[in-house]
């Protein structure tokens, strides 16, 4: 018997900016990370990578899709370019790049995959990063009019949206830090505005799109820290919830999903975050939309004993090649927490590793050591399902290896390799063990 439920959805993923390419192709604007990248005043991205060409598949999708029908992938997850769709942001809507999602989209209704599409991966168009950005509050009503456009295109042929990935890398990496794109590095009240306009952002787009589709399903993807017990003992459990969402830890799942969905922040936040909660006008809380579903993007955890405090991982911890920690457990502990918080039917949308990976010398791409992750990751996911938690599908990151953001093309995160001089696509071996995962639904696992 599986330890997946019958109708778990099996998929992969990849966004826009990080595999498309034809980044000034057909009509398309710049947008923020073409900026971040081109910026001949500061290398920003390792070797001065840019996701100029990527993985090419805006020109590549056919071979892509029938990639993916060949191993088996039941759902694909893929952002827009808001740029490519409307290259201002917000005025007229270029055809010529929204057919371009139009053929993606046939594409894979025709082989049998099912599209999930995420409207904002990060590629914010330049012109409205001009007027402020994710900092700006005119941003809401563009994102709802954005929403609305990919709804009305694709009413009847995608059923599942999800309105922004990853608020928390937007805010803290793009706008506090400076380290991803625009590379702002404001104070954390401004931050907190920033992480307040996505809410709202989420909201307006999610009432946009049911509007137009009102059966649709209409997400959001957090990401953040999440902690696991030492021992699995209740109170192992409950300071592994308590770590979880302490917004004194780091990265958070909470910093977003308390305000958008319990309309409040915990007591954990810093004095900054009080200070600007303190200046929010009570009807805001009014037009927070709870999302239908969560979508976590889950890596790597950190382990807390009986009392809360983190055990310190001991020398030759198991590391992937970006040195991110190999801990499965999260994938048991962390859907868990989530969903006692929340109480939202969950989809994994991200997990993976990035390997050394090369082609050997007969021709294949060897990579062992993301069977073994993937494995053990699943295995704990089973565990979560197992203990009654709402998981409806898991999606690989990614599908190809791609752009990497800041490490522009030193990680490769894909079950297919692609050999950036050419954009040749290589299956790994990960790829057909992915594929008698999702024949078997999981039970060969």
């Amino acid at each position: 018997m599986s330890k997946f439920p019958k109708d778990f959805l099996w998929g992969v993923a990849c966004a826009s900016y990080q595999c498309e390419g034809a980044w000034d192709a057909d009509g398309k604007g710049p947008n923020i990370w073409d900026d971040f990248c081109h910026d001949p005043n500061a290398e920003n991205i390792k070797n001065r990578d840019t996701g100029d060409v990527a993985c090419d598949s805006y020109h590549r999708y056919r071979e892509d899709v029938a990639l993916m029908k060949q191993h088996n992938i039941k759902a694909y997850r893929f952002s827009i370019s808001w740029a490519r769709v409307i290259p201002d942001g917000d005025g007229a809507v270029n055809e010529t790049g929204l057919r371009f999602y139009d053929n993606l989209v046939d594409e894979l209704v025709a082989n049998g995959i099912e599209p999930l599409i995420t409207l904002y991966h990060w590629d914010l168009p330049s012109a409205l990063q001009d007027k402020g950005g994710w900092l700006n509050r005119e941003i809401i009503p563009a994102f709802a009019r954005y929403a609305e456009i990919i709804a009305k295109r694709f009413k009847g042929r995608v059923r599942c949206f999800m309105t922004i990935n990853e608020p928390q890398c937007i805010a803290q990496l793009g706008y506090g830090n400076g380290a991803h794109a625009p590379g702002w590095k404001l104070p954390e009240e401004k931050v907190a505005q920033v992480y307040h306009n996505l809410c709202l952002a989420h909201s307006a787009a999610q009432r946009a799109i049911k509007a137009v589709c009102p059966d649709a399903q209409v997400g959001v993807v957090p990401c953040g820290s999440l902690a696991y017990p030492e021992k699995d003992t209740p109170a192992g459990r409950e300071a592994a919830y308590q770590a979880s969402f302490n917004l004194n830890v780091g990265w958070s799942f909470n910093i977003f999903l308390d305000s958008l969905i319990l309309h409040r922040y915990d007591d954990s936040a810093s004095d900054a975050v009080k200070r600007f909660a303190a200046t929010i006008d009570p009807k805001d809380w009014e037009l927070m939309e709870t999302p239908d579903f969560l979508g976590l993007n889950i890596y790597q955890g950190f382990m807390v004993n009986e009392k809360g405090e983190e055990v310190k991982r001991y020398p030759g911890f198991p590391l992937t090649a970006c040195k991110w920690g190999v801990t499965p457990e999260v994938l048991h502990y962390g859907p868990m927490n989530i969903y006692r918080r929340y109480g939202l039917p969950i989809y994994i949308t991200e997990n993976g590793l990035s390997c050394n990976d090369k082609v050997y010398l007969d021709g294949k791409v060897h990579d062992a050591e993301r069977i073994d992750f993937l494995h053990r990751y699943l295995l704990e996911l089973s565990k979560a399902i197992a203990e009654g938690t709402p998981v409806r599908g898991y999606l690989q990151w990614s599908f190809l290896d791609n752009f990497e953001w800041g490490s522009g093309y030193d990680e490769r995160f894909g079950i297919i390799y692609v050999d950036y001089r050419t954009c040749d696509r290589i299956p790994k071996d990960s790829a057909a063990w992915y594929a008698d995962v999702i024949a078997s639904n999981g039970e060969i696992l």
